[in-house]
């Protein structure tokens, strides 16, 4: 299962070419979302009145966010220990959800590829 980015669906809803081979992803159903993605994503869409991409997102499968936040700590201790500045909160969940739940991750934001050297994060390219 891969979990993909806001990274990414920002692109592929610009019609990037980096992002063509997601729809074939979804028909084989491989691509997972969670609320924290959603919740990047969605406000958007319902202001744009953008009701096809609205109606994707919302029937992908959602993994469950199971927050540990001592988890989390120690990933951005490593994260500083590394000079991997600036990794929000949000990014720290989705990394350890990754990690934990054993997904793979399709991202176009570079500080996850810096912490897929030092953290057991798979990702998609």
């Amino acid at each position: 299962m891969i979990l993909v980015d806001s990274s990414v669906w920002i692109d592929y809803f610009k019609g990037s070419e980096r992002t063509k081979t997601l729809d074939l992803f979804i028909e084989l159903d491989l691509v997972a979302t969670n609320e924290l993605i959603l919740t990047e994503l969605l406000p958007f869409l319902r202001l744009r009145n953008e009701k096809g991409i609205f109606s994707i997102l919302s029937i992908l499968p959602r993994i469950e966010l199971e927050i540990f936040w001592e988890g989390i700590r120690e990933i951005q201790k490593l994260n500083l220990k590394r000079g991997v500045n600036n990794v929000g909160i949000p990014d720290l969940i989705i990394a350890q959800q990754c990690v934990d739940k054993n997904l793979e991750l399709w991202t176009f934001d570079k500080h996850f590829k810096l912490m897929s050297e030092y953290l057991e994060l798979k990702i998609y390219s």
